[in-house]
């Protein structure tokens, strides 16, 4: 995995020490572990962040990083996740997820979906409950999905590594 790409934007622990806002989440937020990116903290991470990722509702990022803790996922990746669901990609994802919730809860309020605000706020007491179950469903797929290919993804670059130091030849001294 590209884990020197990664540790260029993860910071330094006396960095993180000298947050006066981390502080305030308690001393478990400076756990090695939670900064590290190993195979499983990056998977966990892939699992949280996409999670949040797909649901609509403010403070994405701190829900990201509080769940790490728990998770012992990387914290900065988890939090970077989050940002699958940005301005632009926005209202395809959450447009996505309604039509998931439609098919499962059913879409009983006969008015054709339209991309706009005032249709939004407009419908938003009949569209809430299929674009929650759809943002959950969503939710948990891409998380389980997204975790899944980490590991696999990252057993796979190890073999390969294995193996290509197998077939080189070794070093006379």
């Amino acid at each position: 995995m590209p884990k020197r790409y990664f540790k260029r934007f993860i910071p330094h622990p006396d960095k993180l020490k000298e947050n006066r806002l981390l502080a305030l989440l308690g001393s478990k937020i400076y756990d090695h572990e939670l900064w590290h990116l190993h195979r499983k903290s990056v998977a966990k991470a892939f699992l949280n962040g996409l999670f949040w990722a797909a649901l609509p509702m403010p403070l994405q990022m701190l829900a990201a990083a509080l769940f790490a803790i728990p998770l012992r996922a990387n914290i900065p990746l988890s939090i970077a996740l989050v940002w699958v669901s940005n301005p632009i990609t926005m209202p395809f994802l959450f447009y996505f997820n309604y039509l998931i919730g439609t098919l499962v809860v059913g879409n009983n309020h006969g008015s054709e979906f339209q991309l706009s605000i005032d249709w939004i706020w407009g419908q938003l007491e009949h569209i809430w409950l299929p674009l929650y179950i759809g943002s959950l469903i969503t939710g948990l797929v891409a998380s389980i999905t997204g975790y899944l290919a980490i590991l696999i993804l990252w057993r796979h670059k190890v073999n390969k590594r294995w193996n290509a130091r197998k077939l080189r030849p070794k070093k006379k001294h």
